[in-house]
């Protein structure tokens, strides 16, 4: 309950800071993204920015809400260092296990090669979709996508958990 409390105040926060508020939080978000993930920033536009990084030809960040990264690499199949980048930035992003995002993000990319549809998944507190194949949107040329957002927080149902005698 604490934690919703502190979600609505700070979301009022930054609806009553208007957009410099906005612009303040995804500098925030931008700053850590570099710190955990070692890339730079190409460009910043609006509530977006562009990072240059060693093992992906696309990496961007959309701040506003639902918050998402984009990766894309050139290659149908990346190396390694690809997988562990989306992971990185997942956690900077969500606070999902780095490791774990990995991971999934590699499964969901093979999954993809065998079925040739987009694969989607969930690691922890990160929802991830990854997809092969060549594109006719903004990210032609890219053979491996893979797109990182918040996953929505599960919901208990009233008494789903009680425990009740038999009979």
């Amino acid at each position: 309950m604490y934690a919703l409390r502190i979600a609505a105040v700070t979301g009022l926060f930054l609806a009553l800071a208007g957009p410099a508020g906005a612009a303040d939080a995804c500098d925030a978000l931008t700053a850590k993204l570099i710190r955990a993930t070692g890339a730079s920033l190409a460009g910043r536009a609006g509530s977006g920015a562009v990072f240059r990084a060693a093992d992906a030809e696309r990496m961007s960040l959309a701040c506003r809400a639902p918050r998402r990264m984009v990766f894309g690499s050139l290659a149908r199949e990346p190396d390694r260092p690809f997988f562990a980048l989306i992971g990185r930035a997942a956690e900077a992003l969500t606070g999902a296990k780095a490791e774990a995002v990995e991971v999934l993000a590699l499964t969901l990319h093979q999954d993809s090669l065998l079925t040739g549809t987009p694969r989607q998944g969930i690691a922890g507190r990160a929802a991830l979709r990854c997809e092969t194949g060549p594109r006719e949107d903004s990210l032609s040329g890219s053979l491996t996508v893979c797109l990182v957002t918040p996953a929505a927080p599960l919901r208990r149902r009233a008494g789903l958990f009680v425990e009740r005698p038999a009979g």
